[in-house]
């Protein structure tokens, strides 16, 4: 109870008072002080709006300069833009876009591979990402990451693809990014809880990238 991401329709000049009244039963409620709503009028370019909270309703006043306005917890980062990104990235020397299985509800477990086409592999790198799936600023984080490594102009990157094998998961949440949840997937699980004994029933996200 944390995540929000709405759209404000017919709102151009208008004096807005938005009012979280459940603010203070939310799952995480220190982090709404010095907290500040984000805001976007086309969902491209985002910005922050001045915010208060009194220890149980987060308030938010704006005077919109257009007749749509969408506001969130954190910016965004969809399910549309995290297919673009594999497709653009897998066109780069070295890069394998691996499924390492399913979600509770079956969607895709997406895998970064990228190799540089060693003939014996070196040691092996993980990098995860969203475990939490409302901290979807660490996919943005993944995007700027996966430029870099892939950047054959970059010295550090160039040394990175030849000393190690880079496993990447951009995304180990998918269900709970689609469902809007905070920290948890599908069935109510904390994924960075589940790494000692993954189940195929609770946590398969776990499973499918320990057992790999």
């Amino acid at each position: 109870r944390q995540w929000f991401h709405f759209r404000l329709s017919q709102v151009r000049d208008q004096a807005l008072q938005l009012r979280f009244e459940n603010a203070g039963q939310c799952t995480y409620v220190e982090g709404w002080r010095g907290y500040q709503v984000v805001a976007s009028y086309d969902q491209q370019h985002w910005f922050r709006l001045p915010t208060q909270f009194d220890g149980q309703t987060m308030q938010v006043d704006i005077k919109p300069q257009r007749d749509v306005l969408w506001l969130a917890y954190f910016e965004p980062y969809p399910q549309q833009r995290h297919q673009a990104l594999l497709g653009k990235i897998s066109a780069e020397t070295g890069v394998h876009i691996e499924r390492l299985g399913s979600t509770v509800e079956g969607r895709d477990l997406d895998l970064v591979r990228i190799d540089d086409g060693h003939n014996v592999l070196p040691a092996p790198v993980w990098v995860i990402a969203r475990q939490h799936p409302g901290e979807s600023m660490a996919e943005w984080w993944m995007e700027g990451a996966l430029e870099l490594l892939t950047d054959e102009s970059d010295p550090v990157a160039r040394a990175l693809r030849q000393e190690c094998t880079l496993h990447i998961v951009p995304n180990m949440n998918p269900d709970g990014s689609a469902r809007g949840h905070l920290r948890t997937n599908a069935v109510g699980v904390n994924l960075n809880r589940e790494w000692a004994s993954p189940s195929a029933e609770r946590s398969p996200e776990v499973l499918c990238v320990r057992d790999e």
